[in-house]
């Protein structure tokens, strides 16, 4: 049972939920005679004299031994003590109640069963004054933070320096990460960065997407990894203003083996990209399908790894063996190297599974996972065999929106 404290100034009334019985009740029912009739004892009286201040210690004190100074009722019928409603009405009521502890304290009211206890406000009810020793302030509710829309509140990545060499990796095949370099790199030269994308996949893919035809070029990225060319040399602009891209060729593929036997084989790109590097805002890198010496050397030479991922289950199972590899270099080849941004590629909204996904990605990975999905659309499919990236080839599609939010939120707005 729980109780109220209800208090009129200076006149108090004592309400028990008790039922008082005598012995000789009890023994009757135990025997089975007729209930014996017993009188009500008498109501207790209000003692409006002020009792000295010497008995009222004294009172006080045998009422403490005797166990019945400021008792609560429990749901167990057992009595506690409250010591602290004791010490609230002492200081408030100089008078007290006959038949209790002498300092005006109030049994409990018999009131419907309850979890919760409600304090009072003050002996003179809520509008009443406060409760001497009381004046405590009750603690205030936290204040509500942003809603995030189900998605964990991002670090601001803008206060990363410039200029900024990501990596877009992923060892599972078809996440996006061709389609995210061109059209995020596409996003970015928008906002006014210079952003230059490095196609180190041997399939070309990233170049041919951006408009650049094989053929009319003669150095290639084999040509700066394996014959140590300059960057600079191979850099070839695009369609697209601040838009630039270091193309890359099926000679690629012979580059696993070749580079086995060479010497420093792993920052055979990091030295390559260092005298231009001041030349950019952003370095995109694709990097292929696979953790070989190729994807090394992007990781050895990117600040951070962008992890592109289809809203599909077998997009997850990798994941953890790219985290340990992305370790496995920071710890010997690239410190400052780190997972700053996951993108979730091929959205649909028409299916739990993109859903289900979607959480357990967020659930892993908190604030690294963007808010901005990139959702499944024909016109991303299409824009690579018109050679350009979908901000140019259908700028108010649902893709380019996407793209663009994602290269908003990615560098924190404009250059």
């Amino acid at each position: 049972m729980r109780g109220r404290w209800k208090g009129r100034g200076d006149d108090r009334s004592l309400k028990s939920s008790q039922t008082v019985g005598t012995a000789d009740d009890e023994l009757a029912e135990g025997s089975g005679d007729a209930a014996v009739s017993l009188t009500p004892p008498p109501a207790f009286t209000v003692v409006s004299a002020p009792v000295p201040a010497a008995d009222l210690e004294a009172d006080h004190s045998s009422a403490v031994e005797a166990g019945t100074v400021g008792t609560r009722v429990v749901d167990d019928g057992e009595a506690a003590p409250d010591a602290e409603a004791v010490s609230r009405d002492r200081q408030a009521q100089p008078g007290a109640v006959a038949g209790t502890d002498a300092v005006g304290v109030e049994v409990l009211a018999e009131e419907a069963p309850s979890t919760t206890t409600e304090l009072p406000d003050g002996p003179g009810g809520p509008d009443g004054p406060s409760v001497p020793g009381d004046s405590a302030e009750r603690a205030e509710p936290p204040a509500a933070g942003p809603e995030v829309d189900g998605a964990p509140e991002r670090s601001t990545p803008a206060a990363r320096p410039l200029p900024r060499v990501l990596a877009v990796a992923n060892q599972k095949g078809g996440v996006g990460k061709t389609t995210t370099s061109v059209n995020l790199g596409a996003a970015l030269a928008e906002l006014g960065y210079r952003v230059l994308v490095i196609d180190l996949d041997p399939q070309g893919n990233a170049t041919t997407g951006l408009g650049i035809d094989a053929r009319n070029f003669e150095l290639s990225m084999y040509d700066v990894i394996m014959r140590e060319s300059s960057l600079e040399d191979c850099i070839e602009p695009t369609s697209l203003k601040n838009l630039f891209v270091a193309p890359a060729t099926i000679d690629l593929a012979g580059a696993e083996i070749e580079l086995v036997p060479a010497f420093s084989r792993e920052l055979k790109l990091r030295r390559a990209l260092e005298p231009v590097l001041d030349d950019f805002d952003y370095v995109l890198i694709d990097c292929p399908p696979s953790l070989g010496l190729i994807t090394v050397n992007a990781l050895a030479a990117a600040h951070e790894v962008l992890v592109p991922i289809q809203c599909e289950y077998y997009a997850l199972e990798g994941l953890s063996q790219l985290t340990r590899n992305v370790h496995l270099v920071a710890s010997n080849l690239n410190p400052r190297l780190e997972v700053s941004t996951i993108v979730l590629t091929m959205y649909d909204a028409r299916t739990k599974l993109a859903d289900q996904v979607a959480a357990e990605v967020r659930q892993h990975f908190g604030g690294k996972v963007c808010r901005n999905v990139i959702p499944r659309t024909v016109r991303l499919s299409e824009a690579p065999s018109f050679g350009q990236p979908i901000t140019a080839f259908d700028p108010s599609s649902r893709g380019a929106i996407a793209y663009r939010e994602l290269a908003k939120e990615v560098s924190g707005g404009t250059a």
